[in-house]
């Protein structure tokens, strides 16, 4: 918190710098309903999909249901609005080794390959967009080249270190430890293998390839539905272009919610489109309060239910005399 925040507030600053935050209430308060509850529900869809894709990788060593992957999904979501450093990873991937036989290893690696992948996958979809911005300033064509980096061996990895599991054995094996963080080594690198091992089926990856397309592609008409509640009009790979920068961005230590990274994303990438910073800032208020809001009556319940199985799983059953 005490990067984040300064951080966050020298994003905000930056971003909001020469704003006539009348203009800026005027385009808010003039927002069309009706598209606001359509970006709303594409939301709701997209968190949806996440859910059934991260019990694809889930179900290689397990099989729980929908329900379950989706209540530790928006409690995720929730701690990743309201806590820093995207606690709700841990907190989705502790709820899913609760109430199953999955060690706590084994599912945040499937949760920290899942966002691995949806790295890989929205720097493809930003370089395409590329393609279609023909005036592009020498800090989006650097960014590109960046964004190929990580992509490329983002996937090297999650190709190659499965097949690591001898050497590393051969590298513990041969440093002067106790045997006891010795096995607690092996045993957690076993894990984490384990957990990258997910992608090597052909089937549970394809399943996987489709299902990323389908949320990204929400998220994008997501995009497009909350410019157009403001009478603002985003073409789809600028929309892709924007959800390229605010992934990569949070990257950065942010605040909950990644206030100051999404207003700086906003002004940068939709200025692209011809839309102005006074607009662009109201856009980026606006979609951060729908996610909110779209979060929080989808994650509170599904805390509370969390929390219901957990004790239920918890308490003894007696059985009758």
């Amino acid at each position: 918190m005490a990067v984040s925040i300064p951080l966050a507030a020298a994003l905000f600053y930056w971003s909001a710098r020469g704003v006539d935050w009348r203009n800026v209430w005027q385009v808010m308060v003039t927002a069309r309903p009706a598209y606001l509850w359509g970006a709303a529900a594409v939301t709701c869809c997209s968190l949806f999909l996440r859910a059934v894709r991260w019990r694809v990788l889930l179900n290689a060593e397990a099989r729980l249901g929908i329900g379950t992957v989706f209540r530790a999904t928006m409690v995720g979501y929730l701690g990743n609005n309201f806590l820093p450093a995207r606690a709700g990873e841990v907190l989705r991937s502790l709820l899913i080794s609760r109430e199953s036989e999955l060690t706590n290893t084994y599912v945040l690696t499937t949760a920290l390959s899942e966002r691995l992948m949806d790295v890989i996958a929205v720097v493809l979809a930003g370089s395409l967009a590329l393609l279609g911005i023909h005036s592009k300033p020498a800090w989006l064509a650097d960014l590109s080249h960046t964004m190929i980096f990580v992509a490329v061996a983002g996937a090297v990895c999650v190709a190659v270190l499965p097949h690591t599991g001898n050497l590393i054995e051969i590298i513990l094996g041969r440093l002067p430890l106790p045997e006891g963080p010795r096995k607690f080594l092996l045993t957690t690198a076993g894990q984490v293998l384990l957990g990258l091992r997910a992608f090597h089926d052909w089937g549970r990856l394809t399943a996987f390839a489709a299902l990323t397309v389908m949320v990204w592609s929400a998220d994008g008409l997501g995009v497009i539905a909350g410019a157009r509640a403001l009478h603002l009009t985003v073409s789809f790979p600028v929309a892709m272009l924007l959800l390229t920068v605010m992934g990569l961005g949070s990257a950065l230590p942010s605040t909950p919610g990644y206030v100051g990274i999404y207003q700086v994303a906003a002004v940068l990438v939709l200025g692209l489109g011809g839309i102005g910073r006074d607009q662009a800032l109201a856009y980026s208020v606006m979609a951060q309060a729908v996610s909110y809001v779209v979060v929080t009556a989808l994650g509170l319940p599904a805390l509370y239910a969390s929390r219901k199985a957990l004790r239920a799983k918890a308490t003894p059953v007696v059985a009758a005399p």
